[in-house]
């Protein structure tokens, strides 16, 4: 039996923080200021966490050797087990051409520029972000930009400000699913207090967008279909997040705030005056404007739909609770741990729901999908091993990250850092956001951002008197805007629009929207840490 120890160096809880931080300083230096690739900066730090788990903290080597495997394991199910399926349906309809069919179905939705930045960064965007996530959005969106003759710049940075609300939900809830696993909280718990926080800068970020589209001028024309958009994405979050699920919270929120966009009558009106050439290029693509048969159409808003469906089902008890027998419980090998208290841990035990995760749910949905689009069986094989070929970097990050994560979660390095990080007291609300803010905007993901201080913040979370669920959420809610400001959205960005070298200027545009939102957030987390918008939490 390991018994985890909070003070091991030399008794003090200082040096022992200091020398449990190491692994995360080195993943983040690495990162940041090294610019090494996710990947090996994810393995580095992963064998500084299993140094310092077994030279500091005295956990038997195998035992630090088999939490890093369960995390390891974690990451590829139910994590990454998700984000394939969800990109290889978005595949399919790439193969069968049905993706540009819905592009020009939204191109024809209005003439209007700021209409259209909403519909295809924020609401289709959002959507892209529910299914795939891992900077899918980023890239799409501001090609579709791009073709509708916006500026490969200004395309740019619409894309990278859209792609904030949703981002806590993104990938069929990932991150959210990711942070209740680190942190031990039951994931309702947690959604519904990130489904209590993004909504509200959902009803910012749409009137941000058409300001950056159009200025002034922008909000003072297009402000009520802006706020239309806003208000109905935030409501379809919360009550998902909050009554349904969490996995269908963005795509909920994407599909009501494009209807409410297109049920305003302004928004299919064209602007009353040609948008300034500094936004728009003229050169719009001329296949925008191929005539697609209604049937076509139909079957290329069909996965989505399908993807709603099947999750819909899933949420009734009955089917909930049948869907939930095959759930395996295993005794995890060579892992026999304790808190500091006596009480054995719960990454003692692993815990597999075969049936019920998001992953197997999107990939029924998928294999409707092929049916639907007529994808030949053999071909939706081979999308899916393309699928998981094209993430295959982004598979040893994630693992690498999770192991790490579980290393210093079951070693007792987490709690080391929570117990010295509680001294903040009151100030820990205010500057939870930004931790997670930080971890985003290095690694690129508020799925590792959350995999590597979700348990921290819970921790210090206890220690401090305040609520876990209100920290490990801001945690989630304030990683969500560092997205913009990561070096790996910035260069895919970059790549996407023919903008390659760039990204130092993208940054220069972003950040001080990323820093102004972060704040808001702050002040958001600091209200309902107190009595003012306590009220807000369930």
């Amino acid at each position: 039996m390991y018994v985890q120890e909070l003070e091991p160096v030399a008794g003090s809880l200082g040096l022992s923080a200091l020398v449990a931080a190491l692994p995360l300083v080195i993943v983040l230096v690495l990162l940041g200021g090294v610019r090494m690739k996710a990947h090996l900066a994810g393995l580095t730090g992963l064998l500084a966490a299993v140094l310092v788990a077994w030279l500091a903290y005295g956990m038997p080597l195998d035992q630090t050797a088999s939490s890093a495997v369960q995390g390891a394991v974690f990451g590829i199910f139910p994590i990454l087990w998700i984000v394939v399926n969800a990109l290889w349906v978005y595949r399919m309809t790439v193969r069968t051409r049905h993706f540009d069919i819905l592009r020009r179905s939204f191109g024809r939705l209005s003439d209007d520029p700021r209409i259209q930045a909403l519909v295809v960064a924020f609401c289709f965007g959002a959507l892209l972000e529910a299914l795939a996530g891992f900077g899918a959005p980023v890239a799409i969106c501001s090609v579709m930009l791009v073709a509708l003759g916006f500026d490969p710049v200004r395309a740019a940075v619409v894309s990278l400000v859209a792609n904030t609300a949703p981002v806590a939900f993104g990938a069929m809830g990932t991150p959210v699913v990711t942070l209740a696993q680190v942190t031990g909280l039951p994931l309702d718990d947690v959604a519904s207090v990130v489904g209590r926080q993004t909504p509200l800068l959902a009803l910012v970020v749409p009137l941000l967008l058409v300001g950056l589209v159009d200025g002034r001028r922008g909000l003072r024309e297009t402000w009520v279909p802006a706020m239309a958009c806003g208000v109905a994405f935030a409501v379809a979050q919360f009550v998902a997040s909050n009554y349904v699920s969490a996995q269908l919270a963005d795509i909920a929120a994407a599909l009501l705030g494009a209807g409410a966009l297109v049920a305003v009558p302004r928004s299919r009106r064209p602007a009353a005056e040609p948008v300034r050439a500094s936004v728009l290029t003229g050169v719009r693509s001329e296949e925008l404007d191929e005539p697609d048969p209604g049937r076509e159409v139909l079957r290329a808003y069909a996965p989505y739909a399908l993807i709603v469906a099947v999750f819909s089902v899933a949420q009734i008890p009955a089917v909930k609770d049948w869907l939930a027998r095959a759930t395996q419980t295993y005794d995890w090998p060579f892992l026999d741990v304790t808190g500091p208290g006596g009480n054995p841990v719960g990454g003692n035990v692993l815990s597999l729901p075969v049936v019920s995760t998001g992953g197997t749910l999107v990939l029924f949905a998928g294999l409707a999908t092929a049916v639907v689009l007529g994808v030949h069986a053999r071909v939706a094989v081979k999308e899916w091993l393309a699928t998981v070929h094209e993430l295959r970097f982004a598979i040893l990050t994630v693992t690498s990250v999770l192991a790490l994560a579980y290393v210093m979660n079951l070693s007792g390095q987490a709690a080391t850092i929570g117990h010295f990080v509680a001294a903040a007291g009151a100030g820990l609300a205010f500057l939870s956001p930004v931790l997670g803010w930080f971890g985003v905007a290095v690694s690129g993901s508020d799925t590792s951002a959350n995999a590597l201080f979700g348990a921290l913040q819970v921790t210090a979370a206890r220690e401090s008197g305040l609520s876990p669920e209100l920290l490990a959420a801001a945690n989630s809610s304030g990683g969500v805007l560092g997205k913009m400001i990561s070096p790996q959205n910035l260069t895919i960005a970059c790549a996407a629009v023919g903008l390659a070298g760039r990204e130092g200027d993208l940054l220069r545009k972003v950040l001080p929207w990323s820093l102004g939102l972060l704040l808001v957030m702050c002040l958001i987390v600091v209200g309902q840490s107190t009595v003012v918008l306590g009220w807000m939490l369930p």
